[in-house]
């Protein structure tokens, strides 16, 4: 069996320990005599998983009760209408905070509901470098919410400070950088994650909202159904058929997090040291290779750099696929290259990685 380094941005890698626990069960799973995607949505065994999956992810979340935790199809995309078509109505009005593509995406769709404010630091060319500071931030207390993005993973910033907004609800995109490490769930109102990067395979994405928060959205009534919140948490999100496969590798990977790692305190030091060793080898290289975010931005997720060339970067990514390193190559909109480093990368595989860049940087300096 062949298994390659795989950084890619998502679809990305997923733990090998979940995968061959699936590949374990793929027959009979929990003793029904079939796969976790025959067994009816409606049935007690499959109803425990999907309970036993939202209860791991409060807990390493460290939510309470007062947390509904839903789950849901359509991508981290589909939030970005999905949440100002349940809370901008009425006049009410929110704040973006805009730090790189999926930031801009969520404006986009933001506009066809409601007015809001933008705090972007865009830079003429349209690229990003840097997160926002936080004398940067200013926020009308009349805002509904204020949505981030905190991890972005086309240009590789990360905001390593939780910005103080006021008493406005902060609500955040989380998709490439949750339980990546320990954040302070008291000062959200409303988190979301497509699952494909850091918490199992696409198909599902996981939106947490506070009570408090929930009790201010759009009455279900005066929305499509499958666009309301208050339909998916008052059905436990199973009012219509879920990503049953999807939430099973959800739930196994929350698992892994929580007994394998040992929570996130301990994910987060593995990421610093993934982290640190990456940046160290584009530091290190004497400006052949050329990191453009600026270094209190830098993201410990997806690690970006720049080669002299288009061309040398191609060859980079050539001959990092024949040394088994995959999915190097930088967003289509960027160019360059990006190492995705997701929990499920180990340091073992950043360290090969690293080895590969001194190797490449002696080869073609």
């Amino acid at each position: 069996m062949k298994r390659v380094i795989n950084f890619n941005a998502g679809p990305a890698a997923i733990p090998l320990e979940v995968l061959q626990k699936a590949q374990e069960e793929m027959l009979d799973w929990n003793g029904t005599g079939m796969s976790v995607m025959e067994v009816s949505h409606r049935s007690k065994e499959y109803e425990a998983m999907h309970n036993e999956a939202q209860d791991l992810f409060r807990k390493l979340a460290g939510m309470g009760p007062e947390w509904k935790i839903l789950f849901l199809t359509g991508g981290a995309s589909s939030q970005f209408f999905m949440i100002p078509m349940n809370y901008l109505f009425g006049g009410r009005k929110a704040t973006y905070l805009v730090t790189g593509h999926w930031g801009k995406a969520a404006i986009k769709e933001a506009k066809h509901f409601g007015p809001f404010d933008v705090l972007t630091t865009e830079n003429p060319d349209g690229t990003f470098t840097r997160v926002l500071r936080q004398d940067e931030i200013k926020i009308d207390p009349s805002s509904t919410y204020v949505h981030m993005t905190s991890n972005n993973t086309i240009f590789g910033s990360q905001w390593h400070y939780w910005p103080e907004v006021g008493k406005v609800p902060l609500v955040c995109d989380m998709s490439s950088d949750i339980f990546s490490r320990p954040f302070p769930a008291d000062k959200f109102s409303l988190i979301y994650a497509g699952a494909q990067k850091n918490l199992g395979p696409s198909g599902v994405t996981v939106v947490a909202i506070r009570e408090d928060f929930y009790n201010l959205a759009q009455e279900q009534a005066k929305l499509p159904t499958m666009l309301s919140f208050r339909t998916h948490a008052e059905n436990n999100s199973l009012y219509n058929t879920p990503p049953c496969f999807s939430i099973y590798i959800l739930n196994l990977t929350l698992k892994w997090l929580l007994n394998t790692v040992g929570g996130l305190d301990k994910m987060a030091k593995i990421n610093e040291e993934k982290a640190r060793i990456l940046y160290q080898a584009i530091d290190n290289s004497d400006g052949f290779y050329c990191g453009p975010v600026e270094k209190d931005s830098r993201s410990q997720m997806n690690v970006v750099f720049r080669l002299a060339t288009p061309e040398m970067e191609e060859t980079f990514v050539k001959e990092a696929k024949a040394a088994d390193i995959i999915g190097v190559k930088g967003h289509r909109s960027t160019g360059g290259i990006r190492f995705s480093t997701y929990n499920a990368n180990l340091v073992e595989n950043v360290k090969k990685a690293a080895d590969f860049m001194e190797e490449f940087r002696r080869k073609h300096r």
